[in-house]
């Protein structure tokens, strides 16, 4: 394993220039013209059987192994945030409005980095693997959309595997973390309209004032998340907006809450629909005014599976080395589309840690910041993890578990 990691070492001065031309050039949601046009590019050459997708700028590239064995898929998304870029570095973005700063430039060469180290590897690799380059992960759905296309029956037969890794830049470089079970969580989108009776500042009692109820609302869910969630089963209800009014001496018709539900289960997930619905009903009632409550359910729970874990984790100390690997303490809130994959194959996300050398962990702006910057030079243990992952599965080492 540790000839792999060699190996991505000497891939990287053409995986920093893919990684640095895609950083120039952000492009966001599911049709990214220019960046799979990059990709395409780079994977020129290698003897890979290339799909591209129809109703996104997906691309899935099969290598077939020279041996045979199981299918895996990895993955790599390509699509940036809507940010103004204010890093500073040199190849900063030249798409104004548009950013990669989650790091998504980094996976799409890292993957693309390992289709052409397990290419150069092909007769020793047993199964075929299905890199998948995935548009519109920031928030579009881009990997249930892949899946509904056929990305899974891309080689023919369905992996048995999967595996991904997701750039972090407040983990110490080259470090590897993951966790069985939920890793990340569920995300979904509400929007409550509340409607009473607009009026004049001066005769409340003439109106039916949405915003003292509006205000009720929020107090009331946050306590009822407390009260009604099991704290080992943990959700979490955020309210991130709130529009009302027009001046100051009209009372408004309407009130607008709009905010996040995230979950670790599909049971408290449920459970946090159900509540702010009722909160935001009663409340409303105590009021004499309306909530409308709408709720657009997003990415599920990414749920690692458990025997995948410990197979990967073993690869990954095998491959850079056992005091850069961490089992995760806790799980995050944040969202990820990865879990579509997961939810139909047994697989992993690790986190593959970035922080520059010159930062305190504690100090690097986060991913989605428009100052982030990360460390590329750990995109060779990236490479390098996705090809063992890759030659473990092959040879059966989680099958045999």
């Amino acid at each position: 394993m540790s000839d792999l990691l060699s190996a991505a070492r000497r891939l990287y001065p053409q995986t920093v220039d893919l990684r640095r031309r895609l950083h120039r050039r952000p492009e966001r949601g599911l049709h990214l013209p220019e960046t799979r046009r990059m990709v395409l590019q780079a994977l020129e050459g290698l003897p890979l059987e290339i799909t591209l997708h129809e109703t996104t700028s997906g691309v899935a590239a099969v290598l077939r192994g020279g041996l045979p064995g199981p299918t895996i898929i990895l993955r790599g998304d390509m699509d940036a945030l809507p940010l103004q870029e204010e890093t500073g570095l040199p190849f900063a973005s030249e798409n104004p409005g548009f950013m990669h700063a989650c790091g998504h430039d980094l996976h799409t060469a890292i993957l693309a980095g390992a289709a052409r180290l397990l290419s150069g590897m092909q007769s020793e690799l047993a199964g075929d693997v299905i890199f998948m380059f995935q548009p519109g992960e920031e928030g579009f759905f881009g990997a249930r959309y892949m899946i509904e296309e056929g990305l899974l029956d891309t080689a023919g037969e369905r992996p048995t595997g999967a595996f991904a890794l997701h750039v972090v830049s407040w983990h110490s470089a080259g470090t590897i973390r993951h966790r069985p079970g939920p890793q990340m969580a569920s995300a979904d989108d509400f929007e409550i309209t509340v409607r009473g009776k607009g009026g004049h500042a001066s005769a409340p009692h003439l109106s039916l004032d949405p915003i003292p109820a509006a205000a009720g609302i929020v107090q009331a869910a946050q306590t009822a998340v407390t009260r009604r969630v099991n704290v080992f089963d943990p959700g979490v209800i955020t309210f991130s907006m709130i529009e009302a009014g027009t001046t100051h001496n009209i009372i408004p018709e309407t009130a607008r809450l709009v905010g996040t539900i995230r979950a670790l289960s599909e049971t408290t997930r449920n459970e946090l629909h159900d509540l702010l619905r009722r909160v935001a009903g009663n409340l409303a009632a105590a009021h004499m005014v309306e909530a409308e409550v709408d709720i657009s359910r997003g990415y599920g729970v990414t749920v690692n599976d458990p025997d995948y874990t410990a197979f990967v984790d073993a690869v990954a100390r095998r491959t850079v080395g056992g005091d850069l690997v961490e089992t995760l303490a806790a799980p995050s809130m944040g969202g990820e589309d990865w879990s579509y994959v997961l939810k139909e194959v047994p697989g992993v996300m690790s986190y593959l840690g970035a922080c520059p050398p010159d930062l305190a962990p504690e100090e690097a702006p986060g991913n989605h910041s428009n100052r982030v910057v990360f460390h590329e030079e750990v995109m060779a243990a990236g490479m390098a993890m996705h090809a063992a992952v890759a030659m473990a599965h092959g040879r059966g080492e989680f099958s045999a578990r």
